[in-house]
């Protein structure tokens, strides 16, 4: 039941992300700040605006093999994303959410 409830968050997100109040799409993410390296094509699915983020001096500290450190575009509903992921949000870098969502 969790994982239904985590999914339909989840979909009302990027349903939020996709469109602006007027129906139409909205313009991609902003570029991710140079401190952060950056990888994949969107997270938790492709195409999603949230990536996950490598190993960087603005990352160092909160990397971990238990984890996925994911980086969030500004704008993104930070309660919402956590929510739905069951990730918390550990740092901001340059107006980018930073999230350790736990994969074990």
């Amino acid at each position: 039941m969790q994982t239904l409830l985590r999914g339909a968050a989840l979909l009302a997100l990027l349903a939020a992300t996709a469109c602006d109040d007027a129906g139409g799409t909205v313009a991609a993410p902003p570029d991710a700040p140079e401190a952060l390296t950056l990888f994949g094509d969107g997270y938790p699915a492709p195409g999603d605006p949230c990536r996950r983020a490598g190993e960087s001096a603005a990352t160092a500290d909160y990397l971990d093999d238990a984890a996925d450190l994911v980086a969030c575009p500004p704008g993104t509903d930070v309660a919402l994303f956590a929510a739905s992921t069951g990730g918390t949000q550990v740092a901001t870098v340059e107006g980018w959410s930073l999230f350790s969502i736990p994969v074990r």
